[in-house]
């Protein structure tokens, strides 16, 4: 059987016993960046949701990614690169250590990014 149909854990013991090295994340990455493709994340209590947006989108128009009326009633996006709370371990402790932000509109959304989305709207689409 090949590579793609093994589960993650068989594949992974096939690569290792056999020395081998899966080129998908780095082709993945590659086509990424060719096509200014980043991801963003959002994060609740019970679940975390990866998102797809172009490289240079502000925070409102990542927000819209999620639904039209998070763009159209955009506040603010708290703010933390994933990079530090995977070093930190909690968003207490990205907050504490002075790495969580509020941006505002012009806000370019970074790689990686953990976003809580803050929106309000409260009269119909024109």
């Amino acid at each position: 059987s090949s590579l793609q149909e093994m589960g993650p854990d068989e594949a992974a013991n096939y690569l290792k016993e056999n020395e081998l090295v899966s080129a998908l994340p780095k082709i993945i990455t590659t086509a990424f960046k060719t096509v200014n493709l980043i991801y963003f994340f959002t994060a609740g209590p019970d679940e975390v949701k990866g998102w797809v947006i172009r490289r240079g989108f502000k925070a409102p128009q990542a927000a819209g990614t999620i639904h039209t009326d998070f763009e159209r009633g955009f506040i603010c996006a708290e703010v933390m690169a994933f990079a530090d709370l995977k070093e930190l371990g909690s968003e207490a402790e990205v907050k504490g250590a002075g790495k969580y932000k509020q941006e505002g509109k012009t806000y370019v959304v970074q790689d990686g990014d953990v976003i809580f989305f803050k929106f309000n709207v409260t009269n119909a689409k024109k």
